[in-house]
Order: structure tokens, then C-alpha cells, then sequence
């Protein structure tokens, strides 16, 4: 009997759970490890940021979901990974052996790379929950006192479309409330152009971005690498195409919400040869760790190099139907492996993504994610919106009934009208 560890409950782990449980059968035992007891549904939060979801519609407790699917789960941070003697060592010391670990842990939120930076400075964040429940609660008072906004993202940051969908949220609730008059917005990002979301833009992405944000008032600067915070003040030096600086901009600012840079999580990163120097795991075709071939990672986690050179810093995003792919593809290579056969199963490199903009939305598909591209799409509507609402319902009702069935093959792709992508 193997023992797979799955670390990490999120959009990548409880899948994960799922299907190598549908896959292997009740021979294999399986166990999550998660550092909190509930699942969060991460793309809501910038719903939650200004009240148009509570924190029980998005979240459920992870335990009685997985255990009804004979999974184990464990409550506790990891302290340490040994992956040498195949072990985890839990905060409260205990230890758990693994035949098979997967990583699905998410980022560790770089806000310390910019001083003043994130809840516990002076910017908010909707990363987590948590994150976004701050941030409505500091908004409630905002409102009381309206004023200049600042949106957008940290150098290094690599998830760009949360920041662009709480732009338009934000504005659009701001509309509904009658004080959108009283609130100058910027958008601050180190992508090189507005729409380029770390991917070198999608389509037309670029001028149909610009577009809304002309026609929304909202102001930009881009190639900006924000040097610090202060309370109701940012500091950000804009570059040029050539990485030089162009010019110093101190921003006032009532309310913020900038998304920082990610790294990998401590225990993940201090394996010694299983990540790069950010602590992103390093993996081969088949989704294993090039040191340790029995350790699988997915999701954020993942080290993937930016689609190309910017004079500020970018990253490349980890969508959502790449990491199921990813998911599905550690599931058929652990299979394979416990039955002695040789791992095939490769993840798709293809980026879609459904972002609401408040009562619309914009939908893209990058095939491959890396330019050039067989498929270069990019489109807004408001079905859009209503698309992205009907997802969340879709997906949180899959994790509580513990289906492996493919979530964006069966839901996003049918939304946009797309039988299938190779692979």
C-alpha cells in the first residue's frame, strides 16, 4: 500500500485528493495536509473586498468533505519537509512518512520585499480570505471619507488578472454607491503595457484594457516598480522600455490594494536542490521534482520562467485550467509509478481565464501560454460575469462532493464555446 501526501487544500490539492482516490482506489491511503481546516475559494475574494460575498458562501470546512472519500487530513502547518526519509515534520513535531508527496501549496506572499507594503503596512491585499475581509472592513470605513484609490501589483508579481478584476469591482461598486466622483484611480503595475498580464498580452488585450480603463477614468502607469509605502503615500519609479528610469512619482492614496510578488512557502523552499533560488519547485515534463522522484508539485508552486524579459520584473501566471491539468497529470504519473510503468502524462501550457469586471467581464485563451500561439483569444461581454458567478457555484459544489471530474473541461470551456484543447 502507498501513502501519497498531498500538501496543500486548494484549487490544485482538493482535486488532487480527489481524483488519486477515484484512481487508486481504497488499497492507497491518501492524506491532506493543509495549514487551516477550511477550503476558500480564492477567485471570490475580490467579491469579498467590497462586500458582494460573505466569507460562508466561499468556504467550507475541508475535513468531513474528504473523510466522507476515505482521505485523511491534517489540520497543522508543516514545519519541514525531509525529503531524504520521505517524512514531514508537523508544528507540533509529530511526523508523517510519505511513499508520494505532492506540492500544492500556493505562494508565500512576498509583501516584505517592499517596505510598507500589504495588511501590515499600508496597502490591503485579497489573497486570502482573510486578506479580503481586512480589506472590507477598512473599505466600510473608506466610504465614510472617500478619496484617491491606488490598484495594481508589486514588482516580481506574476497574477495580474485579480488586480484588473478589483480595478473594475471596485469601480463599479463605487458607481452603484453614487461616490465614484469623489475617487481618483490609478492602476500601478510592473507589466509593460496595460493588458500584457504576464502572458505579452492575449489577443487584444492591450487596447480593449486601455479602453476600459479610459472609459472608466481610470489612469495608469505601467513598467512602475513601487519602491515603498507610506500611510497615504506610494513611492514608484516608472522605467522605459529599456529599464532606465523615466520618471519618480509619490502617489497620495486614501485606499490601496496592490497584489505583491510571490515566493514559494519556508518548508518548501528550504529543501535543499527541490526549488529555485525564489523557492518555486523545480519540475520536469511529468510534473516530478528533478531531485526527488517521488515528490509532484502543482499549481503557484511551480517554477515557470517568465514568457519574456521586462524592464520591471513579471512573472508568468499559473491559471486555472493549467493547474487541473497539472493535477491530472501527477495523478496518472503516481499511478503509473505504483504500477511499475513509466510516467507519460504531461500537463497543458494552454491559459484560461474568465475575470469579472463588475456587471461584465472579459474571457481570454492562450494556446500555448507562451507566444507564438495556435489560439491568441481574448473577448468581453457580460456573460461573461454571469459565466464567472455560475464557475464559483460550479467548482465549490464539486470540492464538497469530492468529484474528480474536470472542472474548467467541463464548465469554462463550454462557457466559451470550446469543445476541447490538446494538451
Amino acid at each position: 500500500m502507498a501513502h501519497i501526501i498531498i500538501l496543500g487544500a486548494g484549487t490544485g490539492g482538493m482535486p488532487a485528493a480527489y481524483e488519486l482516490r477515484e484512481r487508486l482506489g481504497a488499497q492507497h491511503q491518501i492524506t491532506v495536509v493543509n495549514a487551516v481546516d477550511y477550503f476558500q475559494f480564492v477567485p471570490s475574494n475580490p467579491w469579498v473586498a467590497v462586500g458582494w460575498r460573505q466569507r460562508e458562501a466561499i468556504t467550507f470546512p475541508i475535513r468531513p468533505h474528504l473523510e466522507k472519500k476515505g482521505i485523511g487530513f491534517v489540520a497543522q502547518p508543516v514545519r519541514r519537509i525531509d525529503a531524504e526519509h520521505n517524512a514531514l515534520e508537523l508544528n507540533d513535531g509529530s511526523r508523517l512518512d510519505y511513499d508520494y508527496l505532492v506540492i500544492t501549496t500556493g505562494p508565500k506572499l512576498s509583501f516584505d520585499e517592499v517596505p510598507g507594503s500589504g495588511p501590515a503596512g499600508h496597502t490591503h491585499s485579497i489573497c486570502t480570505i482573510d486578506h479580503a475581509e481586512k480589506t472590507w472592513t477598512d473599505y466600510q470605513e473608506f466610504l465614510k471619507d472617500p478619496g484617491p484609490a491606488i490598484i495594481g501589483a508589486m514588482p516580481g508579481a506574476s497574477c495580474f488578472g485579480p488586480a484588473y478584476e478589483f480595478s473594475f469591482i471596485f469601480n463599479k461598486d463605487l458607481q452603484r454607491r453614487k461616490l465614484r466622483h469623489k475617487v481618483p484611480m490609478t492602476y500601478i503595475s510592473p507589466e509593460p503595457y496595460v493588458g500584457h498580464m504576464g502572458l505579452g498580452g492575449v489577443g487584444d488585450s492591450k487596447s480593449m484594457l486601455e479602453s476600459e480603463f479610459r472609459n472608466n477614468d481610470i489612469k495608469w502607469i505601467t513598467n512602475a516598480k513601487v519602491t515603498k509605502v507610506e500611510a497615504g503615500k506610494m513611492f514608484v519609479s516608472e522605467m522605459d522600455d529599456s529599464g532606465q528610469l523615466k520618471k519618480e512619482h509619490e502617489l497620495p492614496f486614501r485606499f490601496s490594494m496592490m497584489l505583491p510578488a510571490f515566493k514559494g512557502v519556508d518548508p518548501v523552499a528550504a529543501v535543499e536542490g527541490l526549488c529555485n533560488p525564489r523557492g518555486f519547485v523545480l519540475i520536469d515534463e511529468y510534473q516530478r521534482s528533478k531531485k526527488y522522484r517521488n515528490i509532484f508539485s502543482a499549481g503557484v508552486c511551480v517554477a515557470i520562467p517568465p514568457v519574456e524579459v521586462t524592464p520591471v520584473p513579471t512573472g508568468a501566471p499559473k491559471t486555472g485550467y493549467m493547474i487541473e491539468t497539472m493535477v491530472t497529470a501527477i495523478v496518472h504519473n503516481i499511478a503509473a509509478d505504483i504500477a511499475g510503468q513509466s510516467a507519460t502524462a504531461k500537463a497543458s501550457w494552454n491559459a484560461i481565464c474568465l475575470a469579472d469586471m463588475g456587471d461584465t467581464g472579459a474571457a481570454f485563451v492562450a494556446l500555448p501560454q507562451i507566444p507564438p500561439r495556435n489560439v491568441n483569444w481574448f473577448k468581453k461581454g457580460k456573460w461573461v460575469h454571469v459565466a464567472k458567478v455560475g464557475f464559483e457555484k460550479y467548482f465549490l459544489y464539486k470540492m464538497k462532493h469530492g468529484t474528480s471530474e474536470p472542472v474548467y473541461e467541463k464548465y469554462v470551456l463550454k462557457a466559451l464555446g470550446i469543445e476541447r484543447l490538446e494538451r
